[in-house]
């Protein structure tokens, strides 16, 4: 019998504050880090997972993950894998840790790095990445994966059976598909608030040249300064290319739709973020005033519960699901399926370690198995430190390419694990 016999925990933080990657109006210095958890077993593969943050605050997220490990040392690992709800209940059923939430916050994210760890070892022990692992369920597998208490005002497990009923006729010709041409990305990468505008200008022509067809850019610090970026980005683009702009949650609601109107000229796509994650009755009130600019927002979302009243209010025409945020894949299984109901486009985050290594899968199964084909779908691509990982995300002609590597393409090479390890690794400490 195989079973989990440690749950290691490793702070880990990559300098970018030092380039200003990453940089926007809430967050103009921070350092991508890992809360880093890692299975190990008593023979085979690890699961490996994470929490994402910014640096400072990483120890408490990693202190809340040390905290769930007696629930798993010592379980049978063929037990948890193959029961893929029975870690996620356990945990956000825990009433001592439920009551830190309920389904919230710090220790949220954990049961997530968790959850996303269970299902990289299952992944791995079944000879599939997850995306592939998840297309392959059944209907009657995938709706057993969620936990309806508080969703069924909104979506009922038998909707939700017969939307996946729906689109199984599909699966096949849509994963060949999906194989061929990859799934469409867009790119952050000039759009950091730090940037120069000679940088940001190089940066979205190099996107254009790698064929990406949207590019975000940071904006809420300045407006002359976001006029002056966007005038820049839209002449270096053309008028073709899309643009978004994310503001993360800087505005009141009246600041954000004066600010926008300001922004309009320069025919933003979307605005991400435009105030706080929680105020959904604000996100309906800036979609009102902004429209037709899009407003999109969810990778701040804490839950499922408010993934569901944005929906149901009508205040958001993105959804942006986040990999790290919520209570793992299972949680994220039924954001998808709530916004296939509501016939919201998920448009996943990724601009952090990682978060593009594991978002591809969700987007990939939200693809094949769920939503089908939507013109409008592009997965956030950020250009940073993906050669730190196992399965790096890789970009072909501005799409990306579907893994083929068993797993949840969260695991970190040894050496990155050695060399940022805070605060003693060598990028830390000068050794």
């Amino acid at each position: 019998m195989t079973k989990v016999v440690a749950v290691d925990v490793h702070d880990v933080r990559f300098p970018t504050s030092l380039g200003l990657h990453g940089s926007d109006a809430m967050n103009p210095d921070p350092d991508y880090s890992a809360a880093y958890v890692v299975l190990r077993t008593s023979d085979g593969p690890e699961g490996h997972g994470f929490a994402f943050t910014i640096g400072r605050g990483n120890e408490v997220q990693c202190a809340a993950i040390r905290a769930l490990a007696p629930a798993l040392v010592g379980r049978d690992v063929e037990a948890i894998c193959g029961d893929f709800g029975s870690v996620y209940h356990e945990l956000v059923y825990d009433s001592q840790f439920r009551w830190l939430g309920p389904e919230k916050g710090i220790m949220h994210m954990a049961i997530g790095a968790v959850v996303n760890a269970v299902w990289d070892l299952a992944a791995k022990r079944a000879g599939k990445p997850v995306w592939k692992l998840l297309a392959d369920m059944t209907p009657d597998e995938i709706v057993g994966l969620v936990d309806w208490r508080y969703l069924s005002d909104a979506l009922t497990p038998d909707e939700a059976l017969d939307l996946l009923k729906k689109a199984e006729p599909g699966r096949a010709d849509r994963e060949r598909r999906l194989r061929a041409e990859g799934l469409a990305a867009y790119t952050t990468t000039p759009g950091w608030l730090g940037y120069d505008d000679a940088t940001a200008e190089r940066l979205a022509r190099e996107a254009v040249a790698q064929g990406f067809r949207q590019i975000k850019l940071k904006v809420g610090h300045n407006l002359d300064d976001d006029r002056r970026r966007l005038a820049v980005a839209r002449k270096a683009v053309g008028p073709e290319i899309r643009i978004a702009v994310d503001a993360n949650q800087c505005w009141d609601v009246a600041d954000a739709v004066s600010w926008v109107g300001q922004l309009r000229e320069f025919d933003p796509w979307w605005v991400e973020e435009p105030t706080s994650p929680d105020d959904v009755l604000g996100h309906r009130a800036i979609r009102d005033g902004i429209a037709p600019i899009k407003v999109a927002t969810g990778e701040h979302a804490q839950n499922r519960v408010v993934v569901k009243q944005l929906l149901q209010a009508g205040a958001i025409d993105i959804l942006q699901l986040d990999a790290a945020r919520v209570g793992g894949v299972n949680e994220n299984v039924a954001i998808l399926l709530l916004a296939a109901k509501f016939g919201v486009p998920v448009c996943p985050h990724a601009g952090g370690v990682g978060l593009c290594e594991m978002v591809r899968h969700l987007a990939m199964f939200d693809e094949v198995a769920v939503a089908g084909h939507t013109p409008d779908r592009v997965v956030e691509f950020a250009d940073h430190l993906h050669e730190y990982f196992v399965d790096p995300a890789v970009i072909r002609n501005g799409a990306y390419v579907a893994p083929d590597v068993p797993g949840f393409s969260a695991q970190m090479r040894p050496e990155a694990l050695e060399r940022f390890r805070f605060p003693d690794g060598p990028a830390w400490s000068g050794s």
